[in-house]
């Protein structure tokens, strides 16, 4: 049965390097205050007038010259982000503009912010199971550090996020053995003020108003201890639950990439799930949290490693704002 396979990677994140040491000029945080709660030491920022499409763009070319392909050859592009450049339209036809190769081929958005990128790979593998379209640029790319609070009130949520952008290209394949195994999703929206963007409203006349912006409400707002109290039973079952829909037990994967949100809770998954340490990949110290372009980092970066190679067995999860979680097993073909 005709299914899909992950044939290029690519990755690109913006030359400035902000370190703990520097938010520390801007707050009162410290360099081991942050190692302790997060793991991260260090985090890439853009520069003024640089969007989330335009780190995608790179990305893109990455993963494209990787695959052999240009984008004429590509028939829809998935773009995940919770960053993106304007409030419409979307980034993937922002994306289009900056590389007109594409054509007029469809261009999606999805905004299931830091399980962005697990949720694109399954709609790219159901699109390319139905026969609706053969290859797919699938992307998470992120521009956090605009729109940060860089104050000590906004310390427990600035000091997570970096810029970032991962891309990969999918392609059909009808060997059963390879490729996307299956995919589990979930949402739970009852929780989804616990890690959320207040402003912009979508529902109050003008959208912003003075008010907002002195309470703060156009910067992220995170409940920690709500997002770290579902989020590693919420991650568990969405493995299990994978492993149950393709056969398989955690014994026979080699390589797992969580979503680099914070060091704690992917040692504490781990753990759970009994994974030792040298099949858990792990960068967040280098990137932070890049939300929808973790995993494709990730990905890219352990291909280069020599972690993930052809014929490994990949693990991907991931949980976020919304609250959403979601998993996704494949069988690495290059």
């Amino acid at each position: 049965m005709r299914h899909s396979t992950i044939i290029g990677t690519g990755f690109y994140v913006p030359p400035q390097v902000v370190t703990n040491d520097d938010l520390s000029k801007l707050m009162d945080t410290s360099d081991a205050w942050i190692q302790e709660r997060t793991g991260i030491k260090q985090r890439h920022m853009v520069e003024d007038g640089i969007g989330s499409a335009d780190l995608a763009k790179i990305a893109a070319e990455r993963a494209l010259a990787d695959a052999g392909l240009t984008a004429a050859d590509i028939d829809l592009i998935i773009f995940a982000t919770l960053s993106p450049d304007f409030f419409f339209p979307g980034s993937a036809c922002i994306l289009q503009k900056k590389m007109p190769g594409f054509g007029t081929i469809p261009a999606l958005d999805i905004r299931q912010q830091c399980t962005g990128f697990v949720y694109a790979v399954a709609i790219a593998d159901s699109f390319i199971r139905v026969g609706a379209y053969s290859k797919i640029l699938v992307i998470g790319a992120e521009v956090h550090s605009v729109g940060l609070d860089y104050t000590t009130r906004g310390r427990d949520v600035a000091v997570l996020f970096g810029d970032g952008a991962g891309a990969v290209i999918m392609a059909p394949t009808e060997n059963e053995a390879e490729g996307i195994l299956g995919f589990a999703l979930h949402a739970e929206g009852e929780n989804y003020d616990k890690l959320w963007v207040p402003a912009p409203y979508g529902n109050i006349r003008g959208r912003v108003n003075q008010e907002m912006i002195e309470r703060g409400e156009l910067f992220p707002k995170m409940d920690g201890r709500a997002v770290f109290r579902h989020a590693v039973p919420r991650f568990c079952e969405c493995i299990n639950e994978v492993l149950g829909k393709t056969g398989r037990k955690i014994e026979e994967v080699d390589l797992f990439i969580p979503h680099q949100a914070n060091d704690r809770i992917t040692h504490a998954v781990a753990e759970r799930m009994g994974l030792p340490n040298e099949k858990v990949v792990s960068n967040i110290a280098r990137y932070a949290n890049t939300t929808a372009a973790t995993i494709p980092i990730c990905i890219h970066e352990s291909r280069q490693d020599g972690r993930l190679k052809k014929g490994s067995l990949l693990l991907c999860a991931a949980f976020g704002s919304g609250f959403t979680w979601a998993s996704v097993l494949m069988r690495w073909t290059v």
